[in-house]
């Protein structure tokens, strides 16, 4: 196979589509990140890079709170209106129809309609070119009942996650179909 340079890129896929949660000007906010992961496990912890401009960012320097939302695959429309539209011009709790809910967190407002949501602490904030990097410690997670299986663990397979692939198709997509067993398949080698 031949290999083409392409310079530096940050082409990581697939990037999951989530809904960051913050108060801004005393009113709940949320915005589309796709730039996140995991940062840390004990304690858990997160990362999102958010430009500097972006109106939620505001609320989180603000209050050092927010919540990550994980969104289903039927929920593709609310995720790209929230990526598209500021929280300075438009009211898109109102607008997408969510119902907020409020956990262990005063000012890290939470989206009932999504199955997953994370209420996050800031621990870090670095300034890159950019992008700000918040690194953040997960203090809550609220599971809706039907994504979690008879052991109690969660069922990501029922929480249907969407993700977004940049290039080239600009495209949300949901989970596709299992390939192998993790911590199994590698053993055949």
């Amino acid at each position: 196979m031949t290999k083409v340079t392409k310079g530096p890129q940050s082409w990581l896929c697939p990037m999951p589509a989530l809904l960051v949660g913050a108060d801004v000007e005393g009113k709940p906010n949320f915005m589309t990140v796709a730039w996140a992961g995991i940062a840390n496990g004990e304690p858990p912890m997160v990362s999102l890079a958010i430009r500097p401009a972006r109106h939620t960012l505001i609320g989180i320097r603000e209050h050092s709170e927010f919540s990550i939302n994980v969104p289903s695959d039927g929920q593709a429309r609310e995720v790209d209106f929230c990526g598209v539209k500021s929280g300075a011009n438009v009211d898109k709790v109102a607008r997408c129809g969510f119902k907020v809910f409020r956990g262990v967190l005063e000012h890290a407002p939470l989206v009932e309609q999504c199955p997953v949501n994370l209420e996050c602490r800031v621990r870090q904030i670095v300034e890159l070119n950019s992008h700000c990097l918040v690194i953040a410690e997960v203090v809550e997670t609220h599971v809706s009942d039907g994504c979690l299986n008879a052991k109690g663990a969660i069922d990501f397979a029922a929480v249907k996650p969407i993700v977004f692939l940049d290039n080239p198709t600009g495209m949300y997509h949901g989970l596709g179909d299992a390939v192998a067993k993790a911590f199994k398949v590698g053993l055949e080698l």
